[in-house]
């Protein structure tokens, strides 16, 4: 066994064990009584729907990397051996579907997230079993235990498996319903103000953005824009309950903690999560430019070359630390601005008991999440990456992010994958499908028709592709149709990778 693969096997056995640990200690907490829901309902339904959302979680994740990743691929290709899937890709491959997809899947990983919190995370003061007060301080009052549950079961597992099995894991009805879902969010306009950051971001850029669908008109233009008006005035009325729950202690935020101090941690962790949602768009943006394209701040330049090192196996390692990150803060943030209205105080702004109920469970805190601190940020990363890269904060966090990678924290969730891959049968797509190459053999070429890019369409590589190790870049080299295909699914700029191999061959 060679040294790699050693440390990567303890890796996953210490990952898997820390991960038995923390699902062991959620249940106690659970049926304890310990966490909001099911102090405030009943453990039992707790505990249902703590499962439901990391799995229904670990489906969202999923079907991103698939849909995103089947985009440029013939629906007709696969349409016999997975109708499901074939009808998913129907209904997301068409017009500007994928991105209104997109839009309303991200308010839904959120939304879940804050579920789950309300569902599994502890209350203040909570103690389990006798531990001693440093494992109760590690894996429960700083929310560890929720933080690696979550990000193995219901996040990482699922894009491993996904990034390379999209057709079968797509080809079911649980994906084809979630897929509905975020088109039904979208729809009902609740996200819509991100699109007027769209039109803000596109205009500052002097860009237009891009589109497969004819322009809105009559009757289409009022309603879009009667839902952006719509959206601005929701997102406004959850900054001010939100804020009013904050300044009158009215929240799940740790007790002790002053409400200036409440709010102040609000913003920052909010522009942590914005940064890191950027940094994955701006990061794949600069992966297709040449060295000399990257800018010449000082900045720039040592986040790009920490970045693209070696093989460029740090671009996915960043991938799975920043999935710890924004996770963490994730559930920090719904600590803050989740609403807990003690027995005989007043209900936020008089509203009513089942209205109240209902922002409990975090709908606020989730919709300025989705809008403020996640989407608004990838359209800026989109149309500026170099500004990103020239952030001093974006090289802080690129550091954090590959140290927690290299910890090995979430090795689990590869073993979680395996066994998954195994029971359910996943085969890669190759078998069913062919290589990109025997595709556009058979007249099936791979197309970006599908794709929308540039500014205003933050896209994000399917799954965990990684970036171009060397292997790949002589393939490229010497196979014209391998860069047909990577351009097919990430633009123009592979043609220009492919230049600078060759002339640094020369």
């Amino acid at each position: 066994m060679t040294e790699v693969n050693a440390l990567t096997l303890i890796k996953n056995v210490y990952s898997t064990i820390l991960l038995i640990f923390s699902i062991t200690i959620i249940m106690g907490l659970i049926f304890t009584e310990q966490t909001t829901l099911s102090s405030d309902v009943h453990p039992a339904m707790a505990f249902i729907v703590m499962w439901v959302a990391v799995l229904w979680l670990s489906v969202v994740e999923g079907g991103q990397a698939s849909f995103v990743g089947l985009a440029p691929v013939s629906k007709e290709l696969f349409k016999d051996s997975h109708p499901i899937a074939y009808k998913c890709a129907e209904a997301c491959h068409t017009g500007d579907n994928l991105d209104r997809y997109l839009l309303g899947r991200q308010f839904m990983v959120i939304f879940i997230v804050f579920a789950i919190n309300t569902a599994g995370g502890p209350v203040g003061g909570a103690e389990l079993w006798g531990l001693p007060q440093w494992v109760t301080d590690i894996f429960l009052v700083t929310g560890f235990a929720m933080i690696l549950f979550t990000c193995m079961v219901g996040q990482l597992n699922s894009q491993v498996n996904a990034s390379h099995c999209m057709l079968d894991y797509c080809n079911n009805y649980i994906n084809l319903f979630t897929l509905y879902v975020a088109r039904g969010i979208e729809l009902s306009g609740l996200v819509h103000a991100s699109y007027l950051v769209q039109f803000l971001v596109a205009a500052l850029a002097g860009r237009k953005i891009e589109s497969n669908e004819e322009p809105r008109t009559g009757i289409q233009l009022m309603f879009f824009w009667f839902r952006c008006i719509l959206s601005l005035v929701i997102l406004a009325a959850c900054l001010a309950i939100t804020f009013e729950a904050l300044f009158k202690g009215q929240t799940t935020m740790w007790d002790g903690v002053p409400e200036a101090v409440s709010v102040i941690l609000f913003f920052l962790l909010m522009s942590v999560v914005g940064l890191l949602e950027g940094m994955q768009i701006a990061f794949f943006a600069v992966a297709k430019l040449r060295p000399e394209d990257r800018g010449d701040n000082v900045f720039a330049m040592k986040t790009c070359e920490l970045l693209f090192r070696g093989e460029g196996h740090n671009l996915p390692g960043f991938m799975i630390g920043r999935q710890l990150c924004v996770v963490s803060c994730f559930f920090i943030i719904a600590r803050v601005t989740s609403i807990d209205i003690a027995e005989g105080e007043e209900n936020v702004f008089g509203v009513t008991d089942r209205t109240q109920e209902f922002l409990n469970f975090g709908f606020c805190g989730a919709l300025i999440t989705t809008i403020l601190g996640s989407i608004s940020w990838q359209l800026v990363a989109s149309a500026f990456p170099i500004a990103m890269l020239s952030n001093p904060f974006t090289y802080v966090f690129l550091n954090i992010c590959l140290l927690l990678e290299a910890t090995g924290l979430c090795s689990g969730a590869w073993v979680l994958a395996a066994i998954h891959k195994k029971i359910a049968g996943f085969q890669r797509d190759e078998v069913y499908i062919g290589t990109a190459e025997e595709r556009a053999a058979q007249d099936a070429k791979d197309t970006s028709d599908n794709i929308n890019g540039g500014v205003g369409h933050p896209r994000k590589l399917p799954g965990f592709a990684d970036n171009a190790p060397q292997s790949l870049k002589k393939l490229m080299t010497n196979d014209p149709t391998v860069v047909d295909y990577i351009t097919s699914v990430f633009g123009a700029g592979a043609k220009t990778e492919e230049k600078d191999v060759e002339a640094g061959e020369e």
